[in-house]
This record gives C-alpha cells, sequence and structure tokens, in this order.
C-alpha cells in the first residue's frame, strides 16, 4: 500500500513538471485538431514580472495588452496576412528559471477569437513577484513556449517587453543568437520610466532576427499605445507612425 502511495505521487509531480510548459497549450480542442490550422505567425508573449514592475505598474502593463488586442487596427493587420490568422500565447517572466505560461496558445482570426484573447489577458493573475532580471531566460523559455505551438507555417516570433537590462543567468546576446539560428525572431519593447537608455540595451543584446525591431514606451502609462504599434508592425510589418527602431 505505501509503495502504491508513493508510486502515485511520483506520477502525479511528473504530470506537473511536464505540464509546466504544456499549460501554454490550449485546451479548447484537441491537439490534433489544432494541429491542421495553418497561422501567418506564431507569437510568443513575454511580460516582465520582475521585482521593479509594482503592482500598480503591471496592471498597466496588462491593461495595455488588453487595450492593443481589442483595437481593431490589430485585427485589419491580422486579416491583411495571407492566411489572415495567427497564434499567440503569453507567459511571465522574471529570473534565469522563473517563467510560467499564463494565456494558452489562442488561434486568432476573427472578432471573437480577438476578443476571447484580450479577455484571457484581462482575467490572468500574476504569478511572479520577483527573481532578478533574466531577458536571456525569457528567450529561452519563448524557445520553448514557441516548439509547442499547435498551430502549423508562419513566422516564429519572441516578443520581449521589461522595464531592466538583463542582470541574471547568461548574456541574453547568447540567448538571442541561438534563437536566431532556429529562424526565430526576438523584438523588445523597453519601458524606459526607470532606465531612460533601456533602448540601446535592447538593440544591441535582445532583438535578433530579420527585421528585427523595438519600440519603447517612455513610461507604463504609454505602454498600451507602444504595443499596438509594436503588434502591429509585428503581423503585418506594416509601420505605423514614427518608424521602429530595427537591428543592424
Amino acid at each position: 500500500m505505501v509503495m502504491r502511495k508513493r508510486t502515485s505521487r511520483r506520477k502525479a509531480l511528473s504530470l506537473i513538471a511536464a505540464g509546466s510548459i504544456a499549460g501554454a497549450l490550449p485546451r479548447s480542442l484537441p491537439a490534433s485538431a489544432q494541429a491542421r490550422r495553418e497561422v501567418d505567425l506564431n507569437l510568443a508573449l513575454g511580460v516582465d514580472a520582475s521585482g521593479s514592475v509594482n503592482q500598480i505598474r503591471f496592471e498597466l502593463q496588462k491593461r495595455g495588452y488588453v487595450d492593443a488586442f481589442l483595437d481593431p487596427r490589430v485585427l485589419q493587420a491580422i486579416k491583411s496576412g495571407p492566411g489572415g490568422a495567427i497564434g499567440v500565447a503569453m507567459y511571465q517572466w522574471t529570473g534565469p528559471r522563473l517563467q510560467v505560461p499564463v494565456v494558452a496558445w489562442t488561434f486568432i482570426d476573427d472578432t471573437a477569437s480577438i476578443r476571447e484573447f484580450a479577455l484571457k489577458i484581462q482575467r490572468s493573475e500574476r504569478h511572479l513577484f520577483g527573481g532578478g532580471t533574466s531577458i536571456s531566460g525569457a528567450i529561452d523559455y519563448g524557445v520553448q513556449v514557441l516548439a509547442q505551438s499547435p498551430f502549423t507555417g508562419g513566422r516564429r516570433v519572441i516578443d520581449i517587453s521589461g522595464d531592466g537590462a538583463n542582470n541574471r543567468g547568461r548574456p541574453a546576446t547568447t540567448a538571442r543568437d541561438e534563437a536566431v539560428e532556429q529562424g526565430i525572431n526576438i523584438n523588445g519593447l523597453p519601458i524606459l520610466e526607470l532606465e531612460p537608455d533601456l533602448d540601446v540595451h535592447f538593440n544591441s543584446n535582445v532583438i535578433g532576427g530579420p527585421g528585427a525591431f523595438s519600440i519603447p514606451a517612455e513610461t507604463f502609462e504609454d505602454f498600451g499605445n507602444a504595443i499596438r504599434r509594436k503588434l502591429i508592425q509585428e503581423i503585418a510589418s506594416v509601420p505605423i507612425g514614427a518608424e521602429p527602431r530595427r537591428n543592424g
């Protein structure tokens, strides 16, 4: 009896460990059904939840994502693609090994699906509150999240937003270069409120891949406008307003 209990417990722990990345997968449809869906873009959104992001700033960041996805221009950009659809997932990150999936992979191709994704962001909770700022860890985890996408075709992009330079884990350039070698683009949204020159760090050490770019937000209050512009640029590759800063 004791051995059975121990075996059951080990199985349960194994399932939990395996689900840390699988949690980024959608639950609304079987994986086989999701796999038949083709997209123009697989987008993994990495959201900074480090200690410098207090709860007010975190909520402003989350609200910015919600407002951006509800902007009709973002859906218009999605519909302008060859397939008229994208796949998106969101995760929070802090330290080298501190990342949590918060919104599962979602297929977006119309008003209903984009509103569903925005609602998922709005309902999501904060799971991380410190542990340093490891952009390299955020990139590495984003690579894993993209590998779990149930959708076929399309570009693969990691979108890193954050308010600080990489200060934990391996160099961000190493993680970036390895991701780019796998055909993944990395774009950035540096928030300059605490580090006014953070955009320089992002441009030199974070973004990578053909046409990679960053769009800075001066403050957390300005985050919503910046992420809207960034999403449109990522999805449709059409500059909105000022030309984004490009890598290389």
